[in-house]
């Protein structure tokens, strides 16, 4: 363990740790001293062998040998909430460190690549680059943070007081900590959703993004209000738009949730210009920065609109600049200058909301569409008619029913949710919600039904000011996608569209389904290859393709090293711009803080300049190099099929792990599954849950299965060597791998052992174990490392301990587990000890779901 990060975060969670013992609250010192009890009785207990029915009644035996069974399981809640609180106190440590754990400074900062163009002559190239390209980061709701939003605030906190070494308030943060509850009683709303993500934009996206732009800007000599690129660094937002599988986002919540992040940026730029306004005391000046204040004033609160635009606005700004540099020699230019350049990036609607509804939502509502026009004969020849039949018939539409003419509610809603649109466009402008997502897009046809209905909505006689963004999310859709495309782009109306659209079309794609769907190198290499395939069709018809990864936090949902992994992808895939889906913990963990969120938005950025800058033998794959991944990837998803295939997989997680409680969490809004029926099918599993499910077992599938199989099935075929040369030359491979050991460090088969001797579930946890084993040696042999992640050691060293807090909870989740499964019966307080267990082994993990 380095010296920095032993002393700056492991010595002060052993320090600050020690004050839980003082908490003035009811069996708090007991049970403080009792849990290192615990945790090493879990720690030599699992080294043994033993089965966590065995630890937890050992120390029952040891501890509390006379008392009941029911103080014994209060025991097992009160430790339960001990270690939460632990972990929150841990985050808040390694929050405090964070500049001196990482290198604030050093490679993939802007500062470092900047000074690197300057010395190659490379200067002109990156302004050039800058001007045109952009990363988006689009904040989801899925339900992978735990934290209440009274718990992130006091994290927050916590972190501040442990920076300034303040430990009375560190004290007092604690006691708040141990009182306050941390599981929500209701799902929260899609609404109130918004409103808890609306605080990362108005407190650290807001002062991120113009700190990094500014820095770059001064550092390229480039005037702050002529900077022509205002989405280099922009935010998207889902909450209130995206509608795939969650019936509570109506078009009422779409309107207040635009509504929200007006409100939300008119008073960042409020209390801005006030303060900007107090220096500008200027003959000629003041007017006009009283104007802008009073407007912005009248538009947030006195109910009229008087800046319908962000133009309105810089109209008046650069009057009062201009009047600045003639007559009062630029005095406090710069303070202008910077409220300016929040202006043009935020605008009035601070995020761009998307929309987003499954295809096959899309397919049922042009069936009663027809239906209600022409009658069911029509839809009946409609439906057994082809594809290019049924684009021909939905394009000839000139207008819709009205919405009450359905019958269907739900198709009553959704033609609402697409007259929102309007709405916002016509609010927040129309960057404030430009993008209908596609979700399970398998053809042509699923996009231009969305297309028609928006079209014949919104725009009857005029250009459609939408884009229209499929999702492909199986590996079979990732295949067939390019073809898809060209279908569309030799289509005269969607080229059309795409001509006034300027001929860019974002395509979204899904790794956290595709892991699911087809394991994890699979999924990965045919993401990469998909996008190689779209850039090339792409660019034959002259589209500027724009990839958005849906990606989820840890390496089984596409998370995990994103800065190697877009610094990976060669000059085959277009670079315009980056786009991926931010969530849950990773919203908290990696942009939560502003000097976090400054840290990684610089390494995405830097990530993609890089690329385009630098591109290198490494970032660029040959004909041999993808053969040998494409083998790898082919034995990987045959292996993972047959696991997947097996008689026990779905039984395995529905009535072994903990997924069916994941509903129960009231951490997000939307339904733990898809479809409505009884029973649980694989199809209808949301990757959330299913990759989570795999992480409370400590097991993570997803992020390894296959991959062992496949490095051991290229030993024999005698391509070992060629498959660790892959691993030294190639940074998309070795991304990959790294990732994967992410997934494997945060594994530990020990504590579910106990199910190798179950006569049902017995021969599935063997295999999955030897395949974790195998995963293990060969990714240890190929990397040539004696240990997992031994090239990141911030990592390797705060998983560690990590892991080793959140131990107890882990046995405790087995415990009750174990019980139920050797009794064959439900058991109400049991089933209450793995929900609550959840909350902390996630946190823990911070990207685990």
């Amino acid at each position: 363990m380095s010296n920095t990060y032993q002393t700056e975060v492991a010595k002060r969670f052993t320090i600050y740790n020690s004050l839980f013992l003082d908490l003035p609250f009811d069996d708090i010192y007991r049970t403080g001293t009792l849990l290192p009890i615990l945790s090493s009785a879990c720690q030599n207990g699992f080294s043994e062998g033993k089965t966590p029915k065995e630890i937890i009644n050992t120390f029952f035996e040891g501890m509390m040998s006379s008392n009941s069974t029911k103080e014994k399981h209060n025991l097992l809640f009160q430790l339960v909430q001990y270690i939460e609180r632990q972990v929150v106190l841990f985050d808040s440590i390694e929050d405090a460190a964070f500049e001196k754990i990482n290198d604030v400074k050093g490679k993939g900062t802007m500062n470092a690549l900047i000074s690197r163009a300057e010395n190659d002559k490379k200067k002109e190239e990156l302004i050039n680059k800058l001007r045109t390209f952009s990363i988006r980061l689009t904040l989801t709701a899925h339900p992978t943070q735990f934290y209440p939003g009274n718990v992130l605030a006091i994290i927050t906190d916590l972190e501040t007081a442990i920076r300034n070494n303040d430990l009375g308030s560190i004290d007092l943060l604690l006691r708040q900590l141990g009182k306050t509850a941390f599981i929500n009683k209701e799902k929260p709303s899609p609404y109130e959703e918004a409103v808890s993500l609306c605080w990362f934009l108005e407190h650290v996206f807001y002062k991120s993004i113009p700190d990094i732009l500014s820095r770059v800007l001064r550092r390229l000599e480039i005037p702050l209000h002529e900077w022509d690129n205002p989405n280099l660094l922009r935010v998207g937002f889902w909450p209130g738009g995206d509608r795939d599988g969650n019936p509570f986002v109506t078009h009422e919540i779409t309107m207040s949730v635009s509504d929200k992040l007006q409100e939300t940026i008119l008073r960042c730029l409020y209390r801005d210009v006030r303060k900007v306004r107090r220096r500008l005391t200027f003959k000629g000046v003041e007017p006009l920065m009283l104007e802008a204040e009073k407007g912005i004033y009248k538009t947030l609160y006195g109910g009229e609109k008087v800046y319908k635009s962000k133009e309105e606005l810089l109209d008046v700004l650069l009057k009062a600049r201009s009047i600045i540099i003639e007559s009062h020699d630029g005095l406090f230019l710069d303070l202008l200058d910077e409220f300016i350049l929040k202006v043009n990036v935020f605008g009035l609607y601070f995020a761009s909301m998307d929309m987003r509804q499954d295809s096959r939502k899309h397919d049922a509502l042009w069936a009663e569409i027809i239906e209600v026009t022409e009658g069911t004969d029509a839809l009946e020849k409609f439906q057994e008619s082809s594809e290019e039949e049924k684009i021909k018939k939905i394009l000839g539409y000139k207008k819709l029913p009205s919405p009450k003419s359905l019958k269907d509610e739900f198709h009553q809603e959704m033609l609402e949710s697409i007259s929102s649109i309007s709405y916002v466009q016509d609010n927040n402008g129309v960057e404030g919600l430009h993008r209908y997502i596609i979700s399970n897009c398998q053809s042509a046809l699923h996009i231009l039904e969305v297309y028609q209905l928006n079209k014949l909505s919104l725009a009857p006689k005029g250009d459609l000011t939408l884009d229209i963004v499929p999702l492909f999310e199986t590996i079979d859709d990732l295949a067939a996608a390019p073809q898809i495309m060209e279908q569309l782009y030799t289509n005269k109306t969607y080229a059309a569209h795409l001509k006034a659209r300027g001929g860019k079309q974002s395509i979204m794609l899904g790794f956290s389904d595709g892991t699911k769907d087809g394991g994890y190198i699979r999924a990965n290499w045919s993401i990469l290859r998909a996008k190689e395939e779209l850039t090339k069709m792409s660019r034959k018809y002259e589209i500027s393709v724009v990839f958005f990864d849906g990606r989820g936090g840890p390496p089984a949902r596409g998370g995990g090293n994103m800065h190697n992994f877009y610094a990976s992808l060669g000059d085959q895939v277009e670079n315009e711009e980056i786009q991926v889906t931010i969530q849950g913990q990773t919203i908290s963990a990696n942009y939560g803080k502003p000097v976090s969120c400054t840290y990684n938005l610089e390494q995405l950025l830097s990530a993609g300049l890089e690329n385009h800058l630098y591109p290198t033998v490494e970032n660029r794959l040959t004909d041999e190099q993808r053969a040998l991944i494409d083998e790898m990837a082919d034995i990987s998803y045959q292996a993972y099929k047959e696991f997947k295939s097996h008689p026990q997989f779905v039984p395995y997680l529905e009535k072994v792990t903990p997924l069916k409680f994941f509903g129960l969490t009231n951490i997000g809004s939307r339904p733990l599954k898809r479809s409505k029926g009884e029973g649980m099918k694989f199809e209808d599993l949301r990757a959330i849950p299913f990759v989570g499910s795999w992480a409370q077992m400590k097991q993570n599938i997803p992020g390894f299965y296959g991959v062992g199989k496949a490095i051991a099935e290229m030993e024999k075929r005698g391509k070992k060597d060629q498959v660790i040369k892959l691993y030294q030359d190639s940074l998309f491979f070795r991304s990959l791998m790294g990732n994967s050991m992410q997934s494997l460090a945060k594994s530990f088969y020990p504590s579910t052992a106990y199910l190798k001797d179950n006569e049902v579930y017995g021969d599935f946890w063997k295999l999955m174990h030897e395949e974790y084993k195998r995963s293990l040696d060969k990714i240890l042999e190929i990397s040539d490392m004696d240990s997992l992640l031994e090239d990141n050691e911030v990592s390797r060293n705060s998983i560690a301990i990590r892991e080793k807090i959140v131990l107890p909870l882990i046995t405790i989740q087995q415990y009750a587990i174990q019980e139920m499964l050797d009794s064959g019966k439900e058991n109400a307080v049991l089933q209450k000890l793995i929900l609550r267990t959840m909350f902390g082994i996630i946190n823990a993990a911070r990207n685990a779901a």
